[in-house]
């Protein structure tokens, strides 16, 4: 004797999308270590470190999941 057919169900997880916020933070040559630890110490990770408007210094993009 054959069971009856269930129809097959698919279970979908639809989770939140991730929600950025973004900072763009010059950086002074000669500390830019302790600039970029300090930013990362309050959770921000570097995504890019480009030339600055001026064409002298360096401007870092950073970026963190907002709470």
């Amino acid at each position: 004797m054959a069971l009856p057919r269930q129809p097959l169900c698919e279970v979908r997880s639809i989770s939140a999308m991730t929600r950025w916020e973004y900072a763009t933070v010059p950086l002074i040559v000669h500390a830019t270590k302790q600039i970029l630890d300090q930013w990362g110490d309050d959770g921000w990770e570097l995504v890019q470190v480009v030339p600055g408007p001026d064409g002298q210094g360096l401007v870092a993009y950073l970026k963190r999941e907002k709470q």
